[in-house]
């Protein structure tokens, strides 16, 4: 029988990477196209600024990302002082630490599925009268839903694992700010072999399979291009 703790935790930890993927959504798929085909001045020093939580974290622990978001989202940061928020400890800090920290492997596979698409047929349509809304729903949309729903089970199952930036931001409050990794953290700190076992083969399989399906999504969409040229 499954610890009720650990299946609070987990039902957290599942709330908190769907409502980030969904906001990756909204606000990488359109930052994605931007960056894959249009030019504007500071281009690349945008680029870097989205691509530098991605590689900080080979050099620098996530905690030091999740340090600054704790400045940002605490009881003393700015969003309190300018909007009288504060988002430090709470549900609203997993996620915005998790959209921040997901950004780049989301926006990566978005920018990616944009890229592959063929830009004739893009020009052909919009020769022949095609407007923004049946461009995409027509014609981008279909051809670049397996790229996108792939960077978005990426994120997804990254957000699953996160620890060092979710344990600044969220701290450890169980029921409340305990994502499951930072469960099997304590497990672990309590002698709890176990338990924490148990726990991450759980963690262990979700991931496995949400990668599974973001590989097999990618495939497919090669497939689907290469059949449409």
């Amino acid at each position: 029988m499954p610890d009720p703790a650990f299946l609070q935790t987990l039902n957290l930890t599942f709330w908190v990477a769907l409502a980030s993927t969904l906001l990756l959504l909204l606000l990488g798929v359109p930052l994605a196209w931007l960056l894959a085909f249009k030019a504007f001045p500071g281009k690349r020093v945008l680029e870097t600024l989205f691509l530098l939580p991605f590689l900080l974290p080979l050099v620098l622990p996530p905690t030091v990302l999740g340090f600054y978001l704790l400045l940002l989202l605490g009881p003393e940061g700015p969003l309190h002082r300018l909007l009288g928020l504060s988002w430090a400890f709470r549900f609203e800090g997993l996620v915005v630490s998790s959209v921040l920290f997901s950004l780049p492997f989301a926006l990566t596979a978005y920018r990616e599925a944009f890229l592959a698409l063929d830009r004739s047929l893009l020009d052909t349509a919009r020769t022949l009268g095609a407007g923004p809304f049946k461009l995409w729903g027509r014609l981008i949309l279909p051809l670049t839903w397996p790229g996108l729903l792939s960077g978005s089970l990426l994120a997804f199952a990254h957000t699953l694992g996160e620890f060092g930036v979710v344990l600044m931001v969220g701290g450890a409050i169980p029921g409340k700010t305990q994502m499951v990794s930072i469960y099997i953290y304590d497990l672990v700190q309590a002698l709890r072999f176990r338990e924490a076992a148990w726990a991450s083969g759980v963690l262990f399989l979700l991931s496995f399979l949400f990668l599974y399906l973001g590989r097999s999504l990618e495939e497919r969409g090669r497939r689907w291009r290469s059949a449409t040229r």
